[in-house]
């Protein structure tokens, strides 16, 4: 184990022990103003200047809940496979701190919007189902900046540009036993909510932001230990760094005669450690009762079916219809449905070109390729799905080789144009005549007397070289197969 463990408990110690973790995930929907009136909620703008009284918590304010807000979050929960609550409420969440002006969080307590869901996720080749208790609806407070003035050794800062963006809060059941499953689900859950458009999950901005309760019990225990709840894992790799800490730590504490406390721990990311923070509130600390300016949210059945209606293929079946329709490999389908846009482009690249496999190959390999030279993503590529479909068309149907769609290419992204229009510009259609790639092939022979006595004497690798001859004769433009077929007959 690394230094961070140091003092910690050890693997086979740890081994006794079974962890128990449960993940709240906030999701900043994406929407363009926030919850409860019009503000912005654009990132990067400067501070305090995204806020009106509502979002303030100005005395007479009153909230107007956000239409598109709602359709978002029943989008989610129903990807997610909740059950959607025909009538849910929304309820002051009491707390003080700087950053929330109101004093108090509106979101959702004992009636949320949706609960009883489930997601699937692979960890070494094992399916395991992760529970989702619900996801409710809230409203996100503002921002403490505790560093990066002159006098921050003094005083914090706030923004209250965040201050009414809109959120969900993703609660899992007590189903994950590893970091790597909280990893996975982590991973799985991104990939869904960026998959229907409900956020972009910008771990960077704060769109996806992930809290961690952990504890640990003996192997075959029926009561959970005590729980710690982590904070600040504001990425994958800090939330698996975490948990691996804290559950080192929880095991040493247990074996050495302890008791875990029930706390809320930050995760220190230069350190790799948690640390107490404040002792873990309750519900009613938080002294929540139904919010007095808002009625009672109610989804109609003929609604509810127009946002299912609009829901997209999503990715897991996404994925066992690449591999089961396509024939595609597990990798190139990992990578082929990571996002919609890839996944639509890829779609419409095989229905032009009528080979999806060329087509993945094409996609994963050449696109990305340039796409990523030039720090685009795939919805901004110069090259339309349609216009690489063809491009992969005329190669099957013998208008050009392989080597020579791989010239063409870049010239259709760095252009835009289809390929037909740089084929007859430059002139580079393949040459299947015979009779013209006779007269080339003659000449290699003629000026390739060593490779002819090699392939007479047996060595049938050296056809490769006089191939190459020719192609590079005719700039990649001679069609491969006939000029094979011409240096077999010649030299038998």
């Amino acid at each position: 184990m690394s230094s961070i463990f140091a003092g910690l408990a050890q693997p086979d110690v740890i081994a006794r022990y079974e962890p128990v973790i449960g993940l709240e995930v906030h999701v900043q929907l994406a929407t363009a103003t926030k919850i409860f009136c019009s503000c912005p909620t654009s990132f990067g703008a400067p501070p305090n200047t995204n806020v009106c009284p509502v979002c303030l918590g100005l005395p007479g304010a009153l909230p107007v809940l956000s239409r598109h807000s709602v359709e978002l979050a029943v989008k989610a929960a129903l990807a997610l496979n909740c059950a959607i609550r025909p009538k849910s409420r929304f309820a002051r969440k009491n707390y003080f701190y700087p950053d929330l002006p109101k004093g108090y969080q509106i979101s959702q307590y004992d009636e949320p919007l949706a609960e009883h869901g489930w997601v699937e996720i692979a960890v070494e080749g094992a399916v395991k189902r992760i529970g989702i208790t619900r996801v409710h609806m809230e409203d996100d407070a503002g921002k403490s900046i505790h560093d990066g003035f002159r006098d921050s050794d003094r005083y914090s800062y706030v923004d209250l540009n965040r201050c009414g963006t809109p959120l969900i809060e993703i609660v899992t059941e007590p189903d994950i036993r590893s970091s790597e499953e909280a990893y996975a689900f982590l991973t799985e859950l991104k990939q869904v909510l960026q998959f229907i458009d409900v956020s972009t999950c910008d771990m960077e901005k704060g769109h996806l932001r992930c809290d961690a309760n952990v504890s640990v019990r003996r192997w075959n225990a029926e009561r959970f230990g005590t729980k710690a709840e982590v904070k600040n894992l504001n990425s994958f790799r800090f939330l698996k760094q975490a948990l691996d800490y804290e559950i080192a730590r929880q095991v040493a504490v247990v074996e050495g005669g302890g008791a875990v406390e029930q706390e809320t721990r930050l995760f220190n990311p230069d350190t790799g450690e948690t640390a107490g923070m404040r002792s873990k509130e309750h519900a009613h600390d938080y002294r929540y009762f139904p919010e007095p300016d808002l009625v009672p949210l109610r989804i109609s059945e003929r609604w509810l079916g127009e946002i299912r209606a609009a829901l997209p293929e999503l990715p897991a079946r996404k994925r066992e219809r690449f591999l089961r329709d396509y024939g595609l490999r597990e990798y190139d389908v990992q990578v082929l449905t990571a996002t919609h846009a890839v996944a639509e482009y890829f779609e419409k690249v095989a229905a032009v070109s009528g080979d999806p496999r060329a087509s993945a190959n094409w996609v994963i390999g050449d696109l990305m390729g340039l796409l990523k030279a030039a720090g685009k993503e795939i919805a901004d590529s110069p090259v339309s799905a349609e216009n690489l479909g063809e491009l992969l068309a005329l190669i099957a149907r013998g208008e050009i080789s392989g080597k020579l769609a791989k010239e063409i290419l870049p010239k259709m992204f760095a252009s835009g144009e289809p390929a037909a229009g740089i084929i007859e510009r430059e002139g580079l259609r393949q040459i299947s005549d015979s009779g013209a790639l006779e007269k080339i092939v003659d000449q290699v022979l003629a000026a390739s007397p060593k490779q002819v006595e090699q392939f007479r004497s047996g060595k049938t690798a050296v056809l490769g070289y006089l191939v190459g001859q020719v192609m590079k004769a005719t700039r990649g433009q001679a069609n491969p197969a006939a000029v094979n077929e011409l240096f077999k007959q010649k030299l038998s």
